[in-house]
């Protein structure tokens, strides 16, 4: 469903019953919760609203995003700490209007255009992230943020921003005992009384949360899972591994060439912008299955791997993180001069320390950036000169040094896990669940985002979540015993998707993609000569990697001719 409105500060009664109110906030103050249950979330906000705008969002728990007028002319906007549901607004002639979609807002008069800025973000990130959407004076409220607009002026801030208060004396077995019953006080949480079901790819996450409705719901789980018939892609073992374990009601659908062929267009048009999560597509046949079983409301895994140190990039750093540990006359005296400026630095031994040195120098998070697909493979190879020449591309890079800040005082993986709350979660896993299950009909619930869980995943020791180079060690060894060894031992791997290798094999889905991409080139954003040379030499020499560029690309052609044809419908 959308919701679109509208405030003004030249009327000031005329949209004082007019609100937009999604998802489920549970309100810490037992009166404003009283007032929810009773009267509905809306009263609940704005009786909430007498403490202040930061204050009012900071009261509520759960997910939702919210908008909605007094009766003075005011407007207040809100999303969740993970922006699970989204809120967008653009101010015209002094009118401040709002929609769960920014779509609908660019088709208001004067219509938005296209944002050249917006799409070089989404080549960079894969997504366009927040505040920055598609449209040109169309924005997106980013994660754990308010807005408060009167007398002409927005304010717009963060309301709630990470703080990391580690154990100094950690109790393994109690934290375990704790953390045990906050996952199935979470599960339990976000289950609807219908069919209790999830995603299950076989990963740590899902088949936690697989178990975890076990215990919560009395019942086993009904289990969904995708798979592909592409070597190194299909996990479907580890997943049938955790429904035996737990007994689940298990489901299975193995996701074919022909059925991204249907599915891209509908899965690309469904979403207010570019969208590039290649994972979309598996996710949405996932729900899609689950739907025709019956299931009403799935619960997802995501946020495990945030929370609690499971990505190996974390890892990784802390391997370059070492570096800063090297004494600094040893680093700038000997090792540097040796390895990047002498012949040395070339020799099949010496190079790996001359890449290692080059990258630790490089502090985080600009680090992380040095394996961007875009900037890898060059700007200036992808985008045309004209459109380049209305872009800023240090843009990404300060927009994340800016989140960045906000982790002061914590330790470096703990920095590294709030900006992925930010980048990874909020803008991209996220959507993705979210924006796929809607799509097939079915509410997606996320019990690692719990509150509790939360602030408890920001109590535990660094140590705890990355155990020299172990990742999420606390969660595996708190779980063990209730998970099959084999899933805590597993590499995580999740719904990834084969495209590229698919791209190179099936002729209906190489056809799409070359229809796209060429077509994107015509609108003189993309070079002509990098998408030929991307479509024959690359994708066919490195389909897993080249074929991710192929994808985003593709899907933001596929968006962009929705929108032609909507305007050409509205016409």
């Amino acid at each position: 469903m959308h919701y679109m409105s509208e405030a003004t500060t030249d009327s000031p009664n005329r949209f004082a019953a007019s609100t937009l109110t999604s998802g489920v906030p549970r309100f810490s103050d037992a009166q404003l919760e009283h007032l929810a249950r009773s009267q509905g979330p809306s009263a609940a906000w704005r009786a909430a609203l007498a403490r202040g705008a930061c204050a009012a969002a900071a009261s509520a728990d759960g997910d939702f995003a919210v908008g909605l007028h007094d009766d003075q002319g005011r407007t207040f906007l809100a999303v969740d700490r993970f922006a699970v549901h989204s809120i967008c607004y653009r101010l015209i002639d002094g009118r401040l209007h709002f929609s769960s979609r920014a779509d609908d807002l660019a088709a208001l008069p004067p219509q938005a255009t296209i944002d050249p800025q917006a799409i070089f973000d989404y080549l960079y990130f894969h997504v366009i992230p927040a505040p920055r959407t598609i449209f040109r004076d169309v924005f997106r409220l980013p994660a754990a943020h308010c807005a408060w607009f009167e007398h002409g002026k927005l304010t717009v801030a963060p309301y709630w921003v990470p703080r990391f208060d580690e154990v100094a004396r950690p109790n393994f077995k109690e934290l375990a005992s704790e953390f045990r019953h906050l996952l199935k006080d979470a599960v339990s949480t976000q289950l609807d009384g219908g069919k209790a079901a999830c995603f299950l790819s076989g990963g740590t996450d899902s088949s936690t949360i697989a178990g975890m409705i076990g215990e919560a719901a009395g019942r086993p789980a009904a289990t969904y899972s995708i798979g592909f018939q592409a070597e190194g892609y299909d996990e479907m073992e580890y997943a049938r591994i955790a429904a035996k374990r737990f007994g689940t009601e298990h489901h299975e659908y193995y996701v074919t060439p022909d059925d991204l062929v249907r599915g891209i267009p509908s899965v690309a048009a469904h979403y207010d912008q570019p969208f590039g999560n290649s994972s979309a597509l598996p996710a949405f046949y996932c729900a899609q299955m689950a739907r025709a079983d019956g299931v009403t409301r799935i619960l997802a895994g995501d946020g495990g791997d945030e929370l609690f140190g499971g990505n190996s990039r974390y890892a990784k750093q802390r391997v370059f993180g070492w570096y800063d540990n090297v004494p600094a006359a040893l680093r700038g005296g000997v090792l540097e001069p040796l390895l990047e400026r002498t012949p040395l630095g070339t020799l099949p031994l010496a190079s790996k320390g001359r890449s290692y040195v080059e990258q630790a120098k490089v502090p985080l998070p600009d680090r992380m950036q040095m394996y961007n697909l875009l900037l890898r493979m060059g700007p200036k190879q992808v985008f045309t000169e004209d459109f380049l020449a209305q872009v800023d591309e240090a843009d990404p890079l300060r927009q994340q040094r800016a989140v960045w800040q906000q982790g002061q005082g914590a330790s470096v993986l703990n920095k590294m896990l709030a900006y992925d709350w930010r980048y990874t979660l909020a803008e991209a896993d996220l959507p993705k669940v979210c924006g796929t299950a809607a799509l097939a009909g079915v509410a997606v619930g996320f019990p690692f985002l719990d509150r509790a869980l939360l602030e408890f995943s920001m109590r535990l020791p660094t140590d705890y979540k990355l155990h020299g180079l172990k990742l999420r060690w606390f969660f595996k060894e708190a779980l063990r015993g209730f998970l099959p060894d084999e899933i805590i031992t597993k590499k995580k791997q999740g719904f990834g998707l084969p495209f590229g290798v698919w791209a190179n094999r099936h002729d209906g889905l190489r056809q799409l993609a070359s229809d796209s991409l060429h077509s994107l080139a015509g609108r003189g954003i993309v070079r002509r000569d990098f998408i030929t040379t991307l479509l024959e030499d690359h994708l066919p020499a490195h389909p897993g990697y080249y074929g991710e560029m192929v994808w985003i690309l593709m899907m933001l052609e596929q968006w962009m001719q929705h929108i032609d044809a909507r305007a050409v419908n509205a016409a």
